[in-house]
């Protein structure tokens, strides 16, 4: 079984772009017993499962073994529901990811409220696993959800556990997430200047802004969404191809299909649901939320497998980057580090160096 890519919302599940790419686990337990995001039934998943594949163009539905965004115990709604889930579920449900896949790496998004985060650590805890990888992102809602269908694509690929999990990091530097929103007013996650604050209170207003890979902020056209003209400009968009998410709230969504994304020659649009968590971390539910990423598997399998592995020298696992994503032990500097294809030496302090103990393979348990 390939790795898991577990989010904390089934509204974070974007639907697989073919059968070959497996489904994200919903780890509903992890909103504890006052439910979360997404504990209230599968809201927001309307016509994910039916919908033709979201970053990619062949065939649709679900991923392998289960329809749509299926948690261990269900849809959200289902065991548990609205009620949330006691400690001792929520145990229950990660073991069982574990034993199923072998490692479980859980996408977290920054804004995720501290109860959620320190649900997530007190299962990693209690289960006394390093086989949970809990990497956080500053990616808004949307984008988050896109960064988790890649690595599900990935996950059926070749690459380690502990490579995938810190592909999260490279990846979510070509995902160009933002928003068309209909005020900055509340807005604190991007830089807006007094300027931009003042056009919010005047009616008809729109600003185009940029979350990542670089914070950027425009006037966009107004109540027409037409082409950009006059005092309007257009975002910095990706060099390399993509294909546009964009999901509609409040806002008509015009401007997103027929003016930025010809500008950011993307391949394709796709219209999904709106995540429940966007309008509060874009503070407004007038809003189109997008995001244009890579589609296609050969290249993003090119992108992660062109950097240099090392091995932890804490849990052993392969990592790329700088940082271990399961144990977060970072990479040791260049002169302190074992030469290829030589075991580490033996660590006086006693870690899993000195005792000889090494990361299991994949799906062992």
């Amino acid at each position: 079984m390939p790795t898991a890519i577990a989010v904390t919302s089934p509204d974070l599940v974007l639907p697989s772009p073919d059968r070959h790419t497996p489904t994200a686990a919903v780890l509903q337990g992890a909103t504890g017993p006052g439910g979360g995001p997404g504990a209230k039934g599968t809201k927001g998943l309307k016509g994910a499962t039916g919908a033709a594949g979201a970053m990619g163009g062949v065939g649709a539905g679900g991923g392998v073994g289960s329809p749509g965004a299926r948690g261990v115990l269900g849809a959200a709604g289902g065991k548990g529901g609205a009620r949330g889930f006691s400690l001792e579920q929520a145990l229950t449900e990660a073991h069982t990811l574990i034993e199923n896949h072998g490692y479980v790496i859980v996408l977290c998004p920054a804004s995720t409220p501290p109860t959620v985060l320190h649900r997530l650590h007190t299962i990693r805890s209690v289960l006394e696993s390093d086989r949970i990888a809990i990497v956080r992102s500053e990616l808004p809602p949307l984008g988050l959800s896109v960064l988790a269908l890649q690595l599900r694509q990935l996950s059926i690929c070749d690459f380690s556990p502990g490579v995938l999990a810190c592909a999260a990091r490279l990846l979510s530097h070509y995902i160009y997430a933002g928003a068309l929103l209909g005020s900055v007013a509340r807005l604190d996650r991007v830089p807006v200047t007094l300027q931009s604050h003042a056009k919010s209170w005047m009616p008809g207003s729109q600003f185009a802004v940029l979350a990542t890979p670089r914070p950027e902020l425009v006037k966009a056209g107004g109540k027409t969404g037409g082409k950009a003209g006059g005092d309007d400009a257009l975002l910095a968009g990706p060099g390399f191809s993509t294909k546009m998410l964009y999901a509609t709230g409040q806002l008509a969504s015009d401007w997103v299909v027929d003016t930025l994304a010809p500008a950011w020659n993307v391949q394709g649009c796709a219209d999904v649901p709106l995540p429940a968590e966007s309008a509060r971390w874009w503070a407004t539910g007038k809003l189109v939320e997008f995001a244009a990423a890579i589609p296609d598997i050969s290249v993003l399998y090119q992108l992660v497998s062109s950097v240099r592995r090392e091995d932890c020298r804490w849990c052993g696992l392969e990592l790329i980057g700088d940082r271990c994503a399961f144990c977060a032990a970072p990479l040791l500097p260049p002169p302190e580090r074992a030469p290829a294809g030589r075991a580490p030496a033996a660590d006086p302090g006693g870690g899993a160096a000195a005792t000889g103990v090494r990361a299991l393979p994949r799906g062992a348990t």
